[in-house]
């Protein structure tokens, strides 16, 4: 089993930055993936963004490139999403993910077996 723990939501004014984090534990050695999603009311969950563990490779969705950026320290089990310029629409509950890469690029949402219980960013205008 693996464990996801966020933090590091709140709320910030348009313009902002926010730097998530999510520490994983338990068996997390065959994941080899992992990712944020947002989901906002009435709206389905949707990716943000993804990484490999080992190759590094990222994938951003249209929405935040060249605001968010999803990094990791293997060392510490921790992945992070650093938000800038924040938008009144990045407003949802964020949620991190941690799975095995089934082949396809991007990774589908089935890839992902293991989910934290989410932090709220809320950004005002």
């Amino acid at each position: 089993q693996v464990q996801l723990v966020e933090s590091g939501g709140g709320s910030v004014q348009a313009g902002g930055s926010l730097r998530l984090s999510c520490v994983a534990s338990g068996d997390t050695g065959s994941r080899n993936l992992m990712g944020w999603f947002r989901q906002a009311p009435g709206k389905e969950r949707e990716v943000v963004a993804v990484m490999g563990r080992y190759t590094r490779r990222t994938y951003y969705s249209d929405s935040v490139k060249g605001r968010f950026t999803i990094s990791q320290d293997n060392a510490k089990n921790t992945v992070y999403l650093q938000m800038n310029s924040l938008i009144p629409e990045d407003t949802a509950m964020y949620y991190c993910a941690a799975g095995r890469y089934g082949g396809t690029w991007p990774p589908l949402r089935s890839d992902f077996g293991y989910w934290g219980q989410g932090t709220q960013v809320t950004v005002s205008s």
